[in-house]
């Protein structure tokens, strides 16, 4: 039979259901990654395993390219759908979660990967760096609703806030962990060029290029005569070319774009707050992002039934998977909480949802096609498995918890 026509009805069968589960499972203690990983298993058992391909990870540069668009993708959707405008003080939650919790999260994990796993000091940063970030393309289920729901409590805002801002702060910790391994080779110095290139040009590019895309496009969308502004289309796709522009600017500027999307979609959102338009561009954005989310997942849990991801396991792995979910995450952060006004039932909550996913897959495939890092293998299952456990465990904990919370604040 035509490969084609089979990897045709196969990616029909996905777009069904990509539409069709969200609703099914809405009121069940299930996520879609659970199901996307569960439905990839059976391809292994099956003839059509030869088609699906046994390890999507054996493709550094196609893993890095496509968890890259699913994440700039993701990272404008969540920006445009925050209804809370940007300020010191609005944003206090985000700020304790950035500057504190996500710091200590990369030392600890870093700590866990060089005294446990045997990793070397660059290994072990681009662990911490790769696994610290909130997902914020698995992290959907808790994140706020759509733009102008209503749908945006003190927890579903810091925790789609934090995906938005640390997957791309989590990138000068990379940088560092490439430049470490680099100066191992090779023996120059490297500390100069971090921290003025990759920390401070790299970041201010990204917010102040993101910022001036967005208010363009803010312009362009909103307060052009309307004939001819963009708004008036009410085409959701234009969502695309926003995030591809804005992302494709920064990057040929050097800096970071992951931070510059987020900061292009609260900048154009900020543009025209009432405007019903933003439901159309997010939600657009969020159709294309859950496709293909589907898709990666199907690919990876294909993987991990054919066994060729886990091949380097061993029980350390496991007890460092389980560390970083169970109390790496969870006590940094209620650490960058403490003196906050949050209750503590919402600080519980923030501190132990931080999912981990895709964002932690690029991260690897990005650096290790910028240097050449020890037991890069120990690398990859360590993540997998992280993202693994992460997904189930927060699939199928975040509805009753957020529906117990949600109801004891009335």
């Amino acid at each position: 039979m035509d490969t084609y026509v089979i990897l045709l009805a196969l990616f029909g069968l996905v777009v069904l259901l990509t539409a069709w589960l969200p609703m099914v499972l809405k009121e069940f203690p299930l996520s879609l990654p659970i199901i996307c990983i569960a439905f990839g298993t059976l391809f292994v058992w099956t003839p059509l395993s030869t088609i699906v391909g046994s390890n999507p990870l054996d493709s550094r540069y196609i893993t890095e390219k496509v968890t890259e668009f699913v994440v700039i993708i993701s990272l404008m959707g969540a920006g445009l759908k925050i209804d809370r405008p940007l300020s010191w003080q609005n944003w206090m939650t985000t700020w304790r979660l950035l500057a504190i919790s996500m710091p200590l999260t990369i030392v600890a994990i870093a700590f866990l990967g060089w005294s446990f796993l045997g990793l070397g000091l660059a290994s072990a940063l681009l662990l911490g760096s790769a696994l610290a970030p909130t997902d914020p393309v698995l992290a959907s289920d808790i994140q706020v609703g759509p733009p102008q729901s209503g749908e945006e409590g003190e927890v579903r805002f810091s925790l789609t806030s934090e995906a938005g801002l640390n997957d791309g702060l989590s990138f000068p910790f990379v940088h560092l962990a490439i430049a470490v391994a680099l100066a191992t080779q090779t023996g120059e110095p490297w500390f100069r060029d971090w921290l003025l290139v990759d920390v401070v040009w790299r970041l201010a590019a990204g917010v102040g290029l993101g910022w001036l895309t967005g208010k363009v496009l803010g312009v362009l969308t909103f307060h052009l005569p309307r004939r001819a502004k963009l708004a008036r289309t009410g085409d959701g796709f234009v969502v695309l070319g926003i995030t591809c522009l804005s992302y494709g600017l920064i990057e040929m500027a050097h800096g970071y774009g992951f931070v510059g999307v987020f900061v292009t979609a609260l900048t154009l959102r900020a543009a025209e707050r009432e405007s019903g338009y933003h439901a159309n561009l997010h939600d657009f954005a969020e159709q294309i992002e859950r496709l293909l989310m589907m898709v990666v997942l199907v690919c990876f849990g294909a993987a991990i039934a054919e066994g060729s991801v886990f091949h380097a396991f061993d029980w350390r792995v496991g007890i460092v998977a389980m560390l970083v979910i169970f109390l790496v995450r969870p006590v940094a952060g209620w650490f960058g909480l403490i003196g906050s006004q949050i209750p503590g039932k919402e600080k519980a909550v923030i501190a132990v949802f931080g999912i981990r996913g895709l964002g932690s897959f690029y991260y690897v495939a990005y650096a290790t096609g910028h240097a050449a890092f020890d037991k890069p293998d120990i690398l990859w299952v360590t993540v997998s498995l992280v993202v693994l456990v992460s997904v189930i465990l927060h699939g199928i904990a975040v509805t009753p918890v957020m529906r117990h919370l949600e109801r004891s604040q009335g």
